[in-house]
Order: C-alpha cells, then structure tokens, then sequence
C-alpha cells in the first residue's frame, strides 16, 4: 500500500520508451533515437562519451521489462510491479533481522524501518532493481542456502542497472569475512562470489562501470541533481539520519570493553561501504535503509522477551493501517499522474502535425519522448554541451542575444515549456521572456494547466492565442501543482512576490494565500504581505 502510488516520476516515461525501442527493434538504442541534440554534441570532459553510452545501455533489460509490464496492464501493472519490488526489499530486510534474532517481532520492526526510507526511493524505474538486488544478495548470504544464485542474479542485475557493483562489494565483504572466520562453507562463498563477479561482466559496458561512476564526478549536470548531492547529515532528522545514527550506535555499543569480536567484519565492512557511499549522494542513501534496520535489530543492547500479546497487538496495527491507507485514498493509486505532464500539448503536435525542431523543458523531455517526438534534452543527462544551452534558452533574461542564438543554432521552430521549477519554485525566465510584448518570433498557439506550446511559424488554419493568457496560465499550473502536491508550494511564493510587484493584489492575494494554506517553512514575511493584502 505505502508504494503503490500514482505513477509520476519523469524518468518512468523515458524508460518505458527505451523498452519499447529496445522490444520492437531488438537492439540498443545507440545512437541514441529520441533526442536529435545527442548526436551533434561534441564531449566537454574526458570521458563523456562512454558515460553517454553507458547512460543510453546500462538499463535495457529491465527497461524492456517495465515496457513488457506496460503493455500487459498499462499504469495499474507499472504501479504494482513498483510495489512489488519495494516490498520485496523491505520483506527480504525483515527476514534478515528475524533470521538473526529469531524474532518475528524484530523481523516487522526492521522491515517497517526500511519502509520508512524506501518511500522516498519508490520509483517507477530500473533504479530500484539495484536497492532489491542488494537486499536479495545480503539474504543469500545470511541463509547459505542458496549461494548457486548468486551468478545467475549478477548476470541479470548487470544487465537491468548498472548500480549492479554493489554486489561485488556484498560478495566481498562475505568473502572477507570467510577468509577471517573460516566457516565449514567459506571455500563455497569464496567461490560463488568469483563466479558472480566474472559473469557480472557480460553486459554492453563490460566492468568499465567503475571508471563510468567515477567520470560522473566531472560532470556540473549530473551532480547538480538532488540525486547526486550529499546527504544532508545536519538538517532536520529524517529516516536515512536516525537508521545511519542508530546502526553506529548499536555497532559501537556491541564493541563496549573492546570486544570487537561481538560483531562480525561482514557487518562492520558493509556498513563502512554503504555509509560513505550515502553520504557522498543522496540516491545511495537506501542501502543504509536495508542496512540500518538489520544491524540495529541484530545488536541493539537492551532486548527483552514480549508477551504474545505484542504480536496480535503488532498484527491488529498493520491491519489498521491498511485500511487507513486504503480509506484516504493514498494506498493502491493504479494510474499514471498525468496531471504532470504536458499529454495535450502532446496531442496538439500530433494532430497538427508539427515536425519543427523541438525546445522542451527538462522535467517534460522524457513524456514527450513516450508520445513519439524528438527532444531537445531530458533525464538521462546524455550531452554537457547541450545542458549548457538549454541553461542559456531557459534561464537567460529577457533581452539577452544569447537566447536567440542558441535557438537559431539548433533551428528551433517549436516549444513545448512548463513555468515552475517545483523544487525552488523559481519561474523559468524563458517565460516571460516569451510573452514581452517586443518579443513577436513566437506565438502562442496552445496553453492548458500543464504546458505552453508556441510556435516560430503558425500553419495556416491554426489560431494564435493571446499571449496575455499566459498570466491566467501561471495560476492556473501552480494551483494544479500545490493541490496535487502540496509539498511543493514555492511557486505560489514565486506569484505572489511577482502579482505585487507588478500591482496586481487580487492576484497576489490569492497566490499568497495558496502558499501560506500549504507553507514550505515558517514564512513571517509572506504572513505581513498576506495579512496586508486582506486589510486593503
């Protein structure tokens, strides 16, 4: 229930897009097929090739997979399979933790603490695979059962993402801990993990995904994305910071007296790997949370036996959470969040047949991709060059030659933009740049809750909008956004310091007013201006 929701990252659209490319050409898709920037763009760094071509490859199988569940039950299936995955993570936490402590107690308590994190990892894309992968390697390890899995696991893993190294570093800290211990079974891991780090090797970037990580740290698009930044160790406490916090302690406190043999190097060895690994970005903080609930349910000093009572009482919580979910409409959302993303102006190009080269925004590349157009950029961070310029499109300010000229440069005859940057809530200076009244190139021919559309050249038959709608527009889509997700309320802010400016205090009374109904922070600036705005 927490991870069935509505399908709404970005990323899921040029996933499912690739998997359809790969399923109906039967090959990978280099050069790449959707962005007709790619090909053109000359490297800025060394070794930006082989990360494009790592970028375009590292995740065929599985995005074949998600296209093959798409095409089986469209949304409602990709939304499942999502939760399925996520589960199973979280499921194959609290095993570990029951198998250690021999407590089914233990075993709900550590798979809910990884839950806690996971909701925030809960993506309709091939990412995941790698968090269930490690879990699933992790449980092997534990049970010995199964250890002939291991190879063939690797060799799909390495083939569905290319965070698959992570099971080198679980197949060797087992095998450290093998070569130290010297279990009746140590020759058997030592042996499944080298076979499984040998076949792991077969896939389109051989073992070259090292060296492609580590050319990720010279490229200013990919580490400014949220997803690569470092963890935030000293803000306010979330999930990641009190299962980081609290696997150490425990580990340090099972070490007390200097009696380090209490816990075992295989423990200390991932926990060191993952931890930094979390630290240095924020998309690796999941392995803390499959780590975290093990190590604290495994040596968490003050155990003590609970009466049967605690186990109906655990069952009765579950099953009244279930419902809750289930009853507030937040558990089992079977559906696409279309509301995101620009599906009329989509259908617009298509009915009217508009083959201009294409300026979209970032967060809109990849649903245009899934809709059949060739795009300027979207999220697989494939070209630095072309970063560059749809910064200089996007974010130049009105007046500025420079816009005009990177347009130019790429014969840029349609664009198809939203207004907001959500996480900020900054508004993209391209579009008021478009709407000066001296601006007289593009027209505006399409506009809904989601998206602008305007046009260098207007075919005949097709009507020009007034371009003083876009004022109506910018309510309009960051109402949509706020309603639909209030965590996101920056752009109301945005608006309402804009309306003032510009005099219009019905505008800004409003803006303001939708801010402050779902505030980012506490705001006193925003509540003078608001309360201002409501005596005059």
């Amino acid at each position: 229930g927490l991870f069935a929701t509505e399908m709404s990252d970005p990323d899921s659209w040029w996933n499912l897009a690739t998997g359809r490319y790969v399923v109906t050409r039967h090959r990978l898709p280099v050069p790449d097929p959707f962005a007709y920037t790619t090909a053109g763009a000359a490297p800025l760094y060394p070794g930006e090739e082989r990360t494009r071509y790592f970028n375009l490859t590292h995740e065929w199988l599985a995005q074949a997979v998600w296209y093959a569940i798409w095409s089986a039950g469209g949304a409602a299936a990709v939304v499942l399979w999502k939760a399925v995955l996520m589960t199973l993570l979280c499921g194959l936490t609290g095993l570990v933790a029951k198998w250690r402590t021999e407590s089914w107690l233990w075993g709900i308590a550590a798979a809910l603490g990884a839950a806690s994190l996971a909701v925030e990892f809960a993506h309709d894309r091939p990412g995941i695979l790698s968090y269930v992968f490690t879990a699933a390697f992790i449980a092997i390890f534990e049970s010995r059962k199964r250890l002939w899995l291991l190879p063939a696991l690797l060799l799909i893993w390495a083939n569905c993402h290319g965070g698959f190294f992570l099971g080198w570093i679980v197949c060797g800290a087992y095998a450290a801990e093998a070569l130290l211990r010297r279990p009746p079974d140590w020759r058997r891991i030592l042996l499944g993990s080298g076979i499984a780090v040998a076949v792991s090797g077969v896939n389109p970037n051989g073992f070259g995904v090292i060296a492609t990580v580590l050319s990720y740290r010279q490229s200013p698009m990919l580490t400014s994305l949220i997803e690569w930044s470092p963890a935030d160790l000293w803000g306010p406490p979330y999930a990641f910071d009190v299962l980081l916090y609290a696997a150490a302690a425990c580990l340090l406190l099972a070490c007390r007296g200097g009696n380090w043999r209490r816990v075992r190097p295989v423990d200390c060895l991932l926990f060191l790997a993952f931890a930094a690994a979390a630290v240095k970005a924020f998309r690796n903080e999941m392995l803390i949370g499959l780590l975290g609930p093990v190590l604290i349910a495994s040596y968490f000093p003050w155990k003590r036996r609970l009466p049967l009572v605690a186990s109906y009482a655990a069952a009765a919580a579950l099953l009244v959470a279930v419902v809750w979910g289930c009853a507030r409409g937040s558990f089992f959302q079977l559906r696409a969040a279309e509301w995101r993303y620009p599906a009329g102006a989509a259908q617009f190009l298509r009915d009217h047949r508009i083959s201009a080269p294409l300026f979209n925004t970032w967060e809109y590349g990849g649903y245009l991709m899934w809709s059949g157009q060739r795009v300027f950029i979207d999220g697989r961070v494939l070209s630095e060059r072309v970063y560059q310029d749809y910064r200089n499109i996007l974010g130049t300010p009105p007046g500025d030659p420079r816009r005009d000229q990177t347009l130019a440069r790429y014969g840029i005859g349609a664009m198809v933009v939203n207004s907001f940057e959500y996480n900020s809530g900054v508004l993209y200076p391209l579009v008021p740049a478009l709407v000066e009244p001296a601006e007289a190139q593009w027209k505006l021919v399409y506009r809904d809750a989601q998206s602008l559309v305007f046009l260098r050249d207007v075919p005949d038959g097709l009507s020009v909008l007034d371009k003083r709608g876009v004022v109506d527009h910018l309510e309009e889509e960051c109402t949509l956004h706020v309603e639909r997700d209030p965590e996101f309320s920056l752009c109301a802010r945005t608006l309402g310091d804009l309306f003032l400016r510009f005099g219009d205090r019905a505008r800004a009374r409003r803006a303001l007013g939708l801010y402050l109904a779902h505030p980012y922070a506490d705001d006193p600036e925003a509540r003078r201006a608001y309360a201002d705005l409501l005596r005059h």
